[in-house]
């Protein structure tokens, strides 16, 4: 006599594997369940439901249970994906630069606000990774040109897939380098350099959710001792390439605005406020390079 094999459905598969991420302790288990087997299929999440008795091949079948493996072992639901939605776009992302994250939004909103009143032409993403910041923005900005800066080489190819994916080549101009070093005379004064770097302190690093702590990059992560040791540095660096009236825009650690305020007017800046994100942490400040703050004497780097 032989035995009938039942075939797995999408809502059978879906709810088993929903099951094995809430027992890895998953927060989110059904949803990555669902995003990890749309992605499977390559359909959109909520077309799982307009089918969901349909029959999945055993290939498809492995490759969902493989992927959900990964996921309760905590690798992050973007990275099997390989996308991320960001300000409107879809991005491509992998383990090679920092997962655009929601509260980067507040920055790029808060820098779009700056540049319809203040017409601006060149703009510097120091830490570009991903490109998030340097696309958003362009996309918005059709008249901007936008230098996007990072020292890391395997974050930058992370980046160019992104402008070339969204054609933004003609105006997303990639650069390898540390902060502002490849920002010479040549290209002219800055209107803008806004920035999300590094700033959580070293020591905190082994504390943060498994999915970051272990899976993304920690130079994009770890900011020093104190967590702001590039903030620090770009703080002395960037008046040289900013033009009179020009911003220094950033996204910040909880607790550093009134630290990093006081750099940015030790500094020279004027103007100085600080934002808070939507779960109310003072995640953003900027601070303006005026005319008279040129003419101040800086204090050497």
């Amino acid at each position: 006599m032989t035995r009938a094999v039942s075939t797995p459905t999408a809502l059978s598969l879906l709810k088993e594997a929903a099951a094995r991420l809430a027992e890895a302790r998953i927060a989110t288990a059904r949803q990555d369940a669902e995003w990890l087997l749309a992605s499977v299929l390559g359909v959109e999440r909520f077309a799982l439901y307009l089918e969901p008795e349909r029959v999945l091949s055993p290939s498809e079948g492995r490759r969902y249970r493989a992927i959900i493996a990964r996921r309760a072992g905590h690798e992050p639901l973007q990275h099997l994906t390989g996308t991320e939605d960001f300000h409107g776009l879809r991005l491509i992302v992998g383990p090679d630069a920092l997962i655009p994250r929601p509260e980067t939004e507040g920055l790029v909103e808060w820098a779009l606000e700056v540049l319809r009143d203040e017409p601006a032409w060149l703009v510097a993403d120091v830490g570009t990774g991903s490109g998030a910041i340097a696309c958003a923005l362009a996309e918005q900005m059709p008249s901007l040109t936008v230098l996007g800066i990072d020292r890391s080489l395997s974050a930058l190819r992370v980046a160019s897939r992104n402008v070339a994916a969204l054609s933004l080549g003609e105006r997303v101009r990639l650069v390898v380098g540390d902060l502002l070093g490849p920002v010479g005379p040549a290209r002219g004064p800055l209107d803008l350099v806004i920035a999300n770097l590094p700033y959580i302190p070293s020591g905190a690093i082994g504390s943060l959710e498994p999915e970051v702590a272990r899976f993304e990059p920690r130079e994009a992560l770890d900011g020093g001792p104190d967590g702001m040791a590039a903030i620090r540095r770009l703080i002395a660096a960037a008046p040289e390439r900013l033009r009179p009236r020009a911003r220094l825009m950033m996204e910040i650690g909880a607790d550093q605005a009134g630290p990093v305020a006081s750099l940015m007017a030790a500094e020279g800046f004027t103007a100085i406020e600080g934002r808070r994100d939507l779960r109310g942490v003072e995640r953003y400040i900027a601070g303006q390079w005026g005319e008279a703050s040129a003419a101040r004497p800086r204090r050497a780097c």
